[in-house]
């Protein structure tokens, strides 16, 4: 399962990249959405892509990003408030006797206040880091898909709802995320041959068990380690990663576009690394039979993924 990747999230290299339109009235229902309410998390890297707006659509994005930002702010600003007096009581009363409740009041209060600056340095910094567009499940990130014969980049879910399921498979079906190409014509028949997209990703991260990174048996008695691996493409390069994609539409619910990333059997580098999944990059000659699929003919469809780029995968632990 690829659970996390480093994406290229600015989508003005996607139009320079791919000739792509940006759909921006889906980026701006999205940032929309975010400030009415809707928990949508989009990563920094995205909203950093619109910190310089060229267009009356792209202002109106950056209005409802600063909108957020604004409004995030004074929540933590105002939970900061609420722990530092919560720490200043702790010490008081350590200073009077040493407890337990007064000891972990403490504790908490510094570990919450740590995170609440962090989350607070993290809106003001202009200063792009790694992190800003790494994504996980249920993150938002641009895909490239094809719509009335023009390649157009929306911003979806890393986590695909496909239409006509309740909302419920989302906590049913925790891992619709990725798609194994196992089951295309199984789960994700209603998507495969129809609604196919790319995601543009520099590196992958994979959970896997220490003993199989390590190749060796796990000793009696002693207990497996789970470790977070990278794996990069070598030579690097942007991978077009293949993807299923779904527009989800209910009675007073707003319509959500969501994605699940193939993934396949893996390489000896992979599974020789303790991993048994592997994304499926597109050949960059293949964008556009991927991205019109023709559902009578499932071979063809088979037979890109079967012609994927095909790097070495490096890997190391995550930091």
């Amino acid at each position: 399962m690829c659970y996390s990747a480093q994406i290229q999230a600015d989508y003005r290299k996607y139009v320079r990249m791919f000739g792509a339109q940006m759909s921006i009235e889906e980026f701006a229902r999205l940032f929309f959405d975010r400030v009415e309410g809707n928990k949508a998390k989009i990563p920094k890297g995205i909203e950093d892509a619109f910190a310089n707006p060229q267009s009356d659509g792209e202002r109106e994005i950056k209005a409802l990003i600063d909108r957020f930002n604004a409004e995030q702010t004074s929540k933590l600003e105002q939970d900061l408030f609420k722990q530092r007096k919560r720490l200043a009581d702790a010490e008081r009363s350590l200073e009077a006797k040493v407890t337990k409740a007064a000891t972990e009041g403490q504790r908490i209060a510094i570990d919450k206040i740590a995170w609440t600056r962090g989350k607070l340095d993290d809106i003001q910094r202009t200063e792009p880091k790694a992190r800003d567009s790494r994504i996980f499940p249920g993150h938002y990130a641009p895909v490239l898909v094809m719509e009335n014969g023009q390649r157009v980049i929306k911003p979806m879910r890393y986590q695909c709802r496909i239409a006509g399921k309740p909302a419920s498979y989302d906590v049913k079906y925790p891992g619709t995320y990725n798609a194994r190409r196992d089951n295309l014509e199984g789960f994700w028949k209603p998507l495969f041959g129809f609604s196919h997209g790319i995601l543009v990703v520099n590196s992958f991260y994979e959970n896997v068990s220490k003993a199989k990174m390590e190749g060796r048996e796990i000793a009696e008695g002693e207990k497996d380690e789970n470790v977070v691996l990278e794996f990069q493409p070598n030579p690097a390069h942007d991978m077009l990663v293949a993807c299923l994609w779904s527009r989800w539409s209910a009675p007073d619910e707003p319509d959500l576009l969501s994605f699940a990333a193939i993934t396949d059997e893996p390489p000896p580098e992979v599974a020789a690394a303790g991993h048994d999944r592997c994304i499926v990059p597109v050949k960059p000659e293949n964008i556009d039979a991927w991205l019109n699929p023709d559902a009578s003919d499932l071979a063809r469809v088979h037979a890109i993924l079967d012609d994927r780029d095909r790097p070495y995968y490096e890997h190391r632990l995550a930091a």
